[in-house]
Order: structure tokens, then sequence, then C-alpha cells
């Protein structure tokens, strides 16, 4: 079978020139190989040769750019930079590398259409004429489709594209931390270049089982109504999920907060907000004295839907490079209900079949693949964990829709944020009954365990007696009694925003609250009543304050202590209200 190679130079070769090309070919690609010359002025001192797909590339620019990838490899070598560059630019020589260079056939709405790239794998990057970048997503008989990161209005049609035969990937390193980056990895917060330690792949593979172990330590958000009834364990995935404006994001942030002074880097992920929701995030976050652990990676609203897709994947990474050095990770992904949205926007213009509510057939493994990714490392891999807390925004508080059900089959577990609760004033508005942790329970601290006992099972009760005096007219003194213990529960896992508790202080309060000590507390009094309570103990109890707190447990004789103290504190309060 012949074979066609095309010579662009500014001369045609000589003899041997040509004898010397051809023997290059025919040892390359077989024999039957024919030879065509095409004068061409840009290339002046050098030549291009294509066969096919494959492209070599002897210009000048062709050289440079040999030179170029060379010394990018050395950059990410271990050992010293300096000196394995200055050997490699000893041994350095141009080669004659085939590269595979292609067309772009369309382009529009962040996709590119390319032809001739028929070596291209899946998740490859794609290097284009004007510079930007694209990543392959699709791979058909004749052509590659590949979402574009940036600009699509700077590619053409016509325009080349070459191979890289590189993963996307997403510069990481401790000089992130208080930073705000895009998706790609650079800053967006006009505070200059950030020094990168290395490269880690945006797509990497989930820690395999033997790599793992089990979820054992907590990780506690602060909030009395989670860390007391739906623990969180470094290493986990819970879900946050509810219809908008019911405070999901809230939890989030407050998780954050929480981990000051606990060695805890913080990630979050924003996934088509509103850039002024963004700032004001980030804003709260330095108020707070939090930003200093925390790298926030935002692609907003306004961008495209490409660099959306890309995002958490991005955050990912970077938890990843923090993971895999032995320290503990909190990543948020806010939201995943807008990012399936985004990559059904990049699927249906890459022409692939839609399925149910037109999202594409892989969008279960798009979530999966990367909240596996979440995992506590075992001791032979640095005993690193990374927790993630992906939020889903429901419509009507359907839990059973297409997304929270992929999710929440992925998840350890969900916060279930119901829209009733929160314009009543519960805060944050968690539904006990919906609302599980799976894995949690075995990473609560024994102090918490101790201090919780029963309540999720009075906070039922509490609620099914609630629906059955809505009939009732007159109701004895038991259930009146029950009602009001309810109710005082109730106002005690109300919590205000960006004001997350100690552990000492929630094993305090719960430990009052079992106790029945806030029965004959008005509800509208329990706040100042709890206030009041926690700075006494911590006045007059000190020594049993900092054992919780550092320890994480209670015996049984701290927790009577407690419970004596608590009720005495209550008698004084009750009789100063009624000298008042």
């Amino acid at each position: 079978m012949t074979r066609r190679a095309v010579l662009y130079a500014s001369a045609p070769p000589d003899e041997e020139q040509r004898a010397r090309f051809l023997a290059f070919l025919t040892k390359k690609y077989g024999e039957g190989m024919v030879l065509e010359f095409r004068e061409s002025a840009l290339f002046p001192g050098g030549f291009r040769l294509e066969v096919g797909a494959e492209v070599y590339d002897w210009s000048v620019n062709g050289r440079f750019r040999q030179l170029r990838d060379t010394l990018t490899q050395v950059a990410g070598e271990e050992g010293s930079v300096i000196p394995l560059m200055r050997e490699k630019l000893k041994r350095w020589t141009p080669a004659a590398v085939a590269e595979e260079v292609g067309t772009v056939r369309a382009v529009g709405d962040g996709i590119a259409v390319t032809d001739g790239l028929s070596g291209a794998e899946y998740g490859e990057i794609l290097l284009f004429s004007d510079g930007i970048r694209g990543m392959v997503q699709t791979l058909d008989q004749n052509s590659v489709g590949c979402i574009l990161f940036g600009d699509d209005g700077a590619v053409e049609e016509g325009s080349t594209v070459r191979r890289t035969k590189k993963r996307a990937g997403m510069p990481v390193g401790e000089k992130f931390l208080g930073r705000v980056v895009n998706a790609l990895g650079d800053p967006i917060d006009g505070k200059g270049a950030i020094e990168a330690d290395g490269y880690r792949p945006v797509e990497a593979p989930a820690p395999a089982i033997i790599d793992r172990q089990p979820v054992d330590r907590p990780l506690e958000t602060g909030l009395i109504a989670i860390d007391s009834m739906f623990p969180i364990g470094r290493g986990q995935r819970e879900l946050i999920i509810g219809d908008r404006q019911t405070g999901k994001t809230a939890i989030a942030i407050d998780t954050i907060l929480n981990q000051k002074g606990k060695d805890v880097i913080c990630i979050y992920v924003a996934i088509g907000q509103k850039a002024s929701s963004v700032a004001r995030l980030v804003e709260t976050l330095r108020a707070h004295g939090a930003l200093g652990y925390c790298i926030v990676v935002n692609a907003s609203a306004g961008e495209s839907a490409s660099m959306q897709y890309i995002a958490p994947y991005a955050g990912c990474a970077m938890g990843e490079y923090f993971m895999e050095r032995g320290k503990d990770v909190l990543i948020v992904y806010d939201d995943l209900s807008k990012h399936a949205v985004a990559y059904r926007a990049l699927s249906l213009l890459l022409g692939r079949s839609p399925g149910r509510e037109a999202y594409p057939g892989d969008v279960f493994y798009l979530h999966s693949r990367l909240l596996e990714r979440a995992a506590h490392l075992s001791e032979e891999r640095g005993g690193g964990s990374m927790t993630a807390l992906p939020v889903v925004e429901t419509q009507g508080g359907d839990v059973s829709a297409y997304i929270p059900t992929n999710i929440i089959s992925i998840t350890d577990g969900q916060i279930f944020l119901e829209s009733s609760l929160f314009f009543a004033g519960q805060r944050p508005a968690v539904n006990v009954g919906l609302s599980v942790s799976r894995v949690g329970g075995a990473a609560q601290t024994k102090a918490m365990k101790k201090a919780a006992g029963a309540i999720r099972l009075d906070l039922a009760q509490y609620r099914e007696i609630e629906v059955f005096t809505q009939f009732a007219s007159d109701l004895d003194e038991s259930t009146r009694r029950q009602l009001a213990y309810g109710q005082g529960l109730m106002r005690l896992l109300r919590q205000h925003q960006f004001h997350p508790m100690a552990r000492h202080r929630q094993v305090i309060t719960l430990v009052a609250a079992l106790h029945h000590v806030m029965q004959e507390i008005p509800p509208e009094k329990i706040a100042g009543f709890q206030a009041e309570m926690l700075a006494w103990f911590e006045q007059n109890c000190a020594e049993l304050c900092e054992s919780i707190r550092t320890a994480g447990t209670l015996s049984d004789e701290e927790k009577k202590r407690i419970e004596t103290c608590a009720d005495e504190f209550a008698r004084a309060y009750v009789a100063r209200g009624e000298q008042a």
C-alpha cells in the first residue's frame, strides 16, 4: 500500500537529502512511501514533514517548542532544578519527533470539533494555534469533540490543533492557601501569581480499598443539631440537601469556621454561583480569620460550562495534594446540581444521546468518580483524610429527583434542610426524620455520644405528639410536659450563623437538656438561659470544661456533676425571675 508524505520547505531537497528522507520514512512506516515536495516560505532554515495526521516539525518554532517542553519536564522532576536543567541543556539536541496535528472543523458555545486527531485519547489536553487549551470529551469515528478552557472566539474554523499527550492538570501547593483561584488554578483575587509546588492530574483514580482505613475520627461542624445526631467523620462524604435559600451554604461555612486551630485544610468550590455571593463568602472567611487555611475555587455563573464542569475535579486535586501529605482536608462542592446542569449542556452540545431529564447516561459516573476520591488513607499512605460535603439543591423538597437520588446513593448520609422549618425560625432547618449519617456514629467522640443519648428518639416523639395535638382541644398534663420538653429541645438546636459551638458547650447543653433541667423555662427564654448557664459553667467548672474539650470523654461522675450543677443553676435562675 502506497503512503504519501508531504515535505514543506523553502527550497527543494537535493538527491542526498531526498534519499535520507525516504530512508527515514521507510524505517518508520515501511516500504511504499512516496515523498511529495511543496515549496513554502514559512519554514526558512527548516522543514515540516507530514505523514497523515503525524507531523515532524523541524522549523525554528518546532525546535523551540521541543526545548520548551524539555525545560517544563525538568521543572517537574525531583531534585534541584538548576543542576538538572544545566545537564539537560548540555545533552539536548533536536529530534525527529512526530506530532499529531488536526484541523478545527466547527467551534462554538465552548465546544470545538476537530478532524485528523485519530490517536487522541479521552481526557487528553489539546493545544490550539491561538494558545487556547481544550480537553477531549468525545471520540467519534472521524472527529474529536473537546471542551475549551478559554474564549472560544479565539479559535477559528480551519485553524490547527495538536495533541499534547498530557492529561489535564492543576497546580497545587502550600502557597494556594488564603487565595481565590479559577478552575484552572489561575489567581483571580488580584494578589499576584502563585508559586506552585507541583501539578496533579484533575482526573485521578480513587484510593483503593487497601489504601483506606475506617472513618473513626470526628470532624465537628460546631452545630449542635448535626454533631449530636448526624456526626461527620474525617474521610466521610455527607450530603447537604434542601431547597433554595434554606441554609445549605451556611452549614458549610460554619463547618469551615469551626476548623480554626484544628489543623484542617478547607477548600470551597463554588460552581455556578453569583460572583457577588462568592465575594461575600470570601469576606466572611477573612473577617473570621479562616481564609488563611482555606482555598476558594470559583467557577461562577458567568463562566463557561466547561469551567464549571472542571471546577470540582480541580478542587479535589488540590485536596489530594494535602491529603497525601498526611493532612486532614475538608472540601465543599457548592453545588453539584449546577455541576450536573453544566455537564448536561456540554453533553448535548457534543451530540450525546439524552436520557432522563435530558441528562446523559453517564451522569451517575460524573459524581461517583469525584466523591469516591474522598477517603481516610491508611497509615502506610500517610493517614491523611479528605472529607467531602457536596451540596445539592432540590425543587419543592423533592429528594426523589434524578440528581438528588444519584448523589444520596453515593454519599454516606445526608443532612436534609426543610423549608417549613426554616421559615418557622428553626436555623439550621435540619429535618431529623430524613437526615442520617451512616458512618458518623463510629467517629463521634465518647463525650458527645454519651451526652446526646436518646435525643433523636425524644424529638421524633415530640414531632408525633405535635401532629396529634393539632386535632386535640384538651391535653393531659403528661402530654403537655412532653410537648413543652420537645419545644425546649427544638429551641436549643437553634444556632446563630457564624457562631459554631465548642465541644464542651455542646456536651453541657445536651446533658442539661436531656435531664429536663429546662422543663420549666419558657421557650422564649431558653436561649438566654443557655447562654448564662454555659458562662456559669466556664467560670465555676473550668477544669470540667477543659477535660471535655481536650480529652473528648465524659465519665458517669462528670455527667452527674453537670446535671447537679445545672439543676442548681436552674433553681437560681427561676428564683431570680420570680423576684424580678
